[in-house]
Protein backbone atom coordinates (compact mmCIF):
# COMPACT_ATOMS: atom_id res chain seq x y z
CA UNK A 1 0.00 0.00 0.00
CA UNK A 2 1.54 3.26 -1.09
CA UNK A 3 -0.38 5.67 1.09
CA UNK A 4 1.05 6.66 4.46
CA UNK A 5 -0.80 5.82 7.66
CA UNK A 6 -2.93 8.70 8.86
CA UNK A 7 -4.47 9.68 12.15
CA UNK A 8 -8.16 8.78 12.24
CA UNK A 9 -10.08 9.43 15.45
CA UNK A 10 -11.87 6.24 16.43
CA UNK A 11 -12.39 2.89 14.75
CA UNK A 12 -13.50 3.58 11.15
CA UNK A 13 -15.58 0.37 10.98
CA UNK A 14 -17.38 1.26 14.21
CA UNK A 15 -18.02 4.78 12.89
CA UNK A 16 -19.33 3.33 9.62
CA UNK A 17 -21.72 1.01 11.47
CA UNK A 18 -22.95 3.81 13.70
CA UNK A 19 -23.55 6.11 10.75
CA UNK A 20 -25.35 3.36 8.82
CA UNK A 21 -27.78 2.89 11.71
CA UNK A 22 -29.13 6.39 11.01
CA UNK A 23 -29.82 5.59 7.34
CA UNK A 24 -33.48 4.84 6.68
CA UNK A 25 -33.15 4.21 2.97
CA UNK A 26 -30.61 4.19 0.16
CA UNK A 27 -30.16 3.39 -3.49
CA UNK A 28 -27.00 2.32 -5.26
CA UNK A 29 -25.71 0.58 -8.38
CA UNK A 30 -23.71 -2.48 -7.38
CA UNK A 31 -20.99 -3.71 -9.70
CA UNK A 32 -19.44 -6.91 -8.44
CA UNK A 33 -16.97 -9.37 -9.88
CA UNK A 34 -15.19 -12.50 -8.74
CA UNK A 35 -13.12 -15.29 -10.21
CA UNK A 36 -15.89 -16.54 -12.50
CA UNK A 37 -18.68 -14.00 -12.36
CA UNK A 38 -19.66 -10.41 -12.99
CA UNK A 39 -22.89 -8.73 -11.84
CA UNK A 40 -24.49 -5.31 -12.12
CA UNK A 41 -27.57 -4.57 -10.04
CA UNK A 42 -29.64 -1.51 -9.21
CA UNK A 43 -30.27 -1.86 -5.47
CA UNK A 44 -32.88 -0.17 -3.27
CA UNK A 45 -33.20 -0.44 0.52
CA UNK A 46 -35.82 0.94 2.92
CA UNK A 47 -36.06 -0.13 6.56
CA UNK A 48 -35.20 -3.75 5.79
CA UNK A 49 -37.19 -3.94 2.53
CA UNK A 50 -35.03 -4.64 -0.52
CA UNK A 51 -35.46 -4.40 -4.27
CA UNK A 52 -32.85 -5.58 -6.77
CA UNK A 53 -33.13 -4.83 -10.48
CA UNK A 54 -30.69 -6.89 -12.54
CA UNK A 55 -28.77 -5.15 -15.31
CA UNK A 56 -26.48 -8.12 -15.96
CA UNK A 57 -26.73 -11.05 -16.00
CA UNK A 58 -30.47 -11.86 -16.18
CA UNK A 59 -31.29 -8.38 -17.51
CA UNK A 60 -34.82 -7.34 -16.58
CA UNK A 61 -35.18 -9.70 -13.61
CA UNK A 62 -36.43 -8.11 -10.36
CA UNK A 63 -36.20 -9.49 -6.82
CA UNK A 64 -37.80 -8.01 -3.70
CA UNK A 65 -37.56 -8.94 -0.04
CA UNK A 66 -40.22 -8.32 2.63
CA UNK A 67 -38.67 -8.52 6.14
CA UNK A 68 -42.07 -8.75 7.88
CA UNK A 69 -43.00 -11.89 5.94
CA UNK A 70 -39.42 -13.04 5.40
CA UNK A 71 -40.45 -13.59 1.80
CA UNK A 72 -38.59 -13.15 -1.48
CA UNK A 73 -40.51 -12.36 -4.66
CA UNK A 74 -38.88 -12.99 -8.02
CA UNK A 75 -40.02 -11.67 -11.39
CA UNK A 76 -37.69 -13.43 -13.86
CA UNK A 77 -38.44 -11.24 -16.87
CA UNK A 78 -39.79 -7.72 -17.19
CA UNK A 79 -42.25 -8.62 -19.95
CA UNK A 80 -43.80 -11.51 -18.01
CA UNK A 81 -46.35 -11.04 -15.24
CA UNK A 82 -45.29 -14.24 -13.51
CA UNK A 83 -43.98 -13.73 -9.98
CA UNK A 84 -42.44 -16.50 -7.86
CA UNK A 85 -42.39 -16.56 -4.04
CA UNK A 86 -39.26 -18.01 -2.43
CA UNK A 87 -37.55 -18.37 0.93
CA UNK A 88 -34.58 -16.03 1.53
CA UNK A 89 -32.28 -19.06 1.85
CA UNK A 90 -33.22 -20.39 -1.60
CA UNK A 91 -30.17 -20.95 -3.82
CA UNK A 92 -32.19 -19.49 -6.71
CA UNK A 93 -31.87 -15.95 -5.32
CA UNK A 94 -28.37 -16.15 -3.88
CA UNK A 95 -25.77 -13.93 -5.49
CA UNK A 96 -22.89 -15.39 -7.48
CA UNK A 97 -20.73 -14.91 -4.36
CA UNK A 98 -23.29 -16.78 -2.23
CA UNK A 99 -24.95 -13.84 -0.44
CA UNK A 100 -28.57 -14.15 0.71
CA UNK A 101 -30.86 -11.28 -0.23
CA UNK A 102 -31.79 -10.70 3.44
CA UNK A 103 -28.07 -10.30 4.22
CA UNK A 104 -27.19 -8.17 1.19
CA UNK A 105 -27.43 -4.65 2.61
CA UNK A 106 -24.55 -2.45 3.79
CA UNK A 107 -25.36 -3.20 7.43
CA UNK A 108 -24.87 -6.95 6.92
CA UNK A 109 -21.52 -6.29 5.25
CA UNK A 110 -20.34 -4.08 8.10
CA UNK A 111 -21.40 -6.65 10.71
CA UNK A 112 -19.30 -9.28 8.93
CA UNK A 113 -16.33 -6.90 8.83
CA UNK A 114 -16.74 -6.16 12.55
CA UNK A 115 -16.82 -9.90 13.34
CA UNK A 116 -13.53 -10.41 11.51
CA UNK A 117 -12.09 -7.29 13.13
CA UNK A 118 -12.85 -8.75 16.57
CA UNK A 119 -10.43 -11.59 15.78
CA UNK A 120 -8.01 -9.70 13.59
CA UNK A 121 -6.18 -6.46 13.01
CA UNK A 122 -7.10 -3.20 11.30
CA UNK A 123 -4.85 -0.95 9.25
CA UNK A 124 -5.93 2.52 8.21
CA UNK A 125 -3.73 3.11 5.19
CA UNK A 126 -4.55 6.73 4.51
CA UNK A 127 -6.77 9.05 2.54
CA UNK A 128 -7.24 8.51 -1.17
CA UNK A 129 -9.71 9.30 -3.96
CA UNK A 130 -12.26 7.03 -5.63
CA UNK A 131 -14.26 8.38 -8.57
CA UNK A 132 -13.50 11.92 -7.43
CA UNK A 133 -14.63 11.34 -3.83
CA UNK A 134 -12.30 11.52 -0.84
CA UNK A 135 -12.10 8.17 0.91
CA UNK A 136 -10.40 6.48 3.83
CA UNK A 137 -8.76 3.17 2.93
CA UNK A 138 -9.08 0.46 5.61
CA UNK A 139 -7.80 -3.12 5.64
CA UNK A 140 -9.19 -5.67 8.10
CA UNK A 141 -7.37 -9.01 8.25
CA UNK A 142 -8.07 -12.00 10.47
CA UNK A 143 -5.45 -13.32 12.87
CA UNK A 144 -3.98 -16.68 11.84
CA UNK A 145 -6.64 -18.63 9.95
CA UNK A 146 -9.53 -16.53 11.26
CA UNK A 147 -12.24 -15.97 8.66
CA UNK A 148 -15.90 -14.96 8.47
CA UNK A 149 -17.94 -16.86 5.86
CA UNK A 150 -14.67 -17.74 4.13
CA UNK A 151 -13.38 -14.16 4.12
CA UNK A 152 -9.93 -13.74 5.69
CA UNK A 153 -9.46 -10.05 4.82
CA UNK A 154 -11.41 -7.04 3.62
CA UNK A 155 -10.23 -3.89 1.89
CA UNK A 156 -12.70 -1.04 2.33
CA UNK A 157 -12.87 2.34 0.66
CA UNK A 158 -15.00 4.45 3.05
CA UNK A 159 -16.43 7.81 2.04
CA UNK A 160 -14.55 10.41 4.10
CA UNK A 161 -17.74 12.29 4.98
CA UNK A 162 -20.19 9.50 5.80
CA UNK A 163 -17.74 6.62 6.39
CA UNK A 164 -20.07 4.42 4.32
CA UNK A 165 -18.36 1.97 1.95
CA UNK A 166 -17.99 2.89 -1.72
CA UNK A 167 -15.90 -0.16 -2.61
CA UNK A 168 -15.17 -3.44 -0.83
CA UNK A 169 -12.83 -6.27 -1.80
CA UNK A 170 -12.78 -9.58 0.05
CA UNK A 171 -10.03 -12.21 0.02
CA UNK A 172 -9.69 -15.82 1.16
CA UNK A 173 -6.99 -17.40 3.36
CA UNK A 174 -4.58 -17.55 0.41
CA UNK A 175 -5.21 -13.88 -0.44
CA UNK A 176 -7.20 -14.96 -3.49
CA UNK A 177 -9.95 -12.63 -4.64
CA UNK A 178 -13.43 -13.66 -3.49
CA UNK A 179 -15.36 -10.58 -4.59
CA UNK A 180 -14.91 -6.95 -5.52
CA UNK A 181 -17.96 -4.71 -5.13
CA UNK A 182 -18.12 -1.11 -6.33
CA UNK A 183 -21.06 0.96 -5.04
CA UNK A 184 -21.75 3.64 -7.64
CA UNK A 185 -24.03 6.64 -7.11
CA UNK A 186 -24.75 5.79 -3.47
CA UNK A 187 -27.54 8.06 -2.21
CA UNK A 188 -28.87 7.81 1.32
CA UNK A 189 -32.20 8.81 2.87
CA UNK A 190 -33.90 8.97 -0.51
CA UNK A 191 -37.69 9.07 -0.85
CA UNK A 192 -38.61 5.56 -1.99
CA UNK A 193 -42.28 4.67 -2.39
CA UNK A 194 -43.46 1.59 -0.47
CA UNK A 195 -44.92 0.11 -3.67
CA UNK A 196 -41.41 -0.15 -5.11
CA UNK A 197 -40.78 -3.10 -2.81
CA UNK A 198 -43.83 -5.13 -3.78
CA UNK A 199 -44.25 -7.31 -6.86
Amino acid sequence: MSAHNTEITGNPVTISRRNYETVGSYQVTLRSRGRNFSEEIRYYYKSGYIRMEFIQPFRGAVVTYDPTRKEVRLKPLRMLNRVISLSPDSHVVRSSAGHRIDESDIGSLLRAVARLQANGRTCVAGERFLSGREIIFVRVKGNGDAAVCGVHSYDLWLDKGSYLPLKVVSYDLKDGLIEEVIMDDLKTDVDLADCLFHL
